[in-house]
């Protein structure tokens, strides 16, 4: 069950919902996205986020399909001109959320879906109450996401692995305050679980 309410939405000029997936690296979250979006049920009343980044553009990488890749510079002037809802710094480049982008698709009626860190699902909130749903994907256990991330990344170093377990462990004590958190025990079941979700939060904006 939601942990708020879900009733007594603002009645404003979107339609759409925004849903935000947070998860420890090795949580399975990415693929749980990859496989939302892709979904017959919902491809046609959910469309994935398409964020901002300052890195530079890899191989095969499409101009609004994978980013909008803007210069530093470019990244600074839309920050303040308050065109980009939240940011966060990774190995030295900016990704971000824009805003006329995820605007324009809840306008016409289209549900958004964005993953996010703790700080990011915490603006979102603040930014459209009532309309930004936070959901946490956990791991089984600490030991489960450890073999996750060695297996996915064998040549990772004991101390790298350390650093995502220490952060992990914080993000899933901070997780308590998300509407929903499901543990990624088995990957068809959690897929299962945040479809019904999604479906019955869109019903109920509807």
């Amino acid at each position: 069950m939601r942990k708020q309410e879900t009733g007594n939405r603002k009645q404003e000029k979107q339609k759409g919902l925004i849903f935000v997936i947070s998860g420890p690296s090795g949580s399975g979250k990415t693929t749980l996205v990859a496989r939302l979006i892709r979904d017959k049920d919902l491809r046609q009343r959910l469309a994935k986020s398409v964020s901002v980044t300052t890195r530079p553009r890899r191989l095969r990488e499409k101009e609004g399909k994978d980013y909008f890749f803007l210069s530093p510079k470019q990244f600074r002037q839309q920050r303040q001109a308050k065109k980009i809802l939240e940011w966060t710094r990774y190995l030295g480049y900016y990704y971000a959320t824009p805003r006329d982008f995820a605007e324009a698709k809840l306008a016409a009626g289209k549900s958004i879906m964005l993953s996010l860190d703790l700080k990011g699902a915490s603006r979102l909130r603040q930014l459209y109450p009532g309309h930004a749903i936070t959901i946490f994907i956990l791991p089984p256990s600490l030991g489960v996401l450890r073999d996750r991330i060695e297996k996915r990344s064998p040549e990772t170093k004991k101390a790298e692995i350390r650093r995502r377990l220490k952060l992990a462990t914080a993000e899933v004590l901070d997780a308590q305050g998300y509407d929903y958190c499901l543990v990624n025990q088995d990957l068809q079941n959690t897929f299962d679980q945040l479809k019904e979700i999604m479906l019955k939060e869109m019903e109920s904006v509807r």
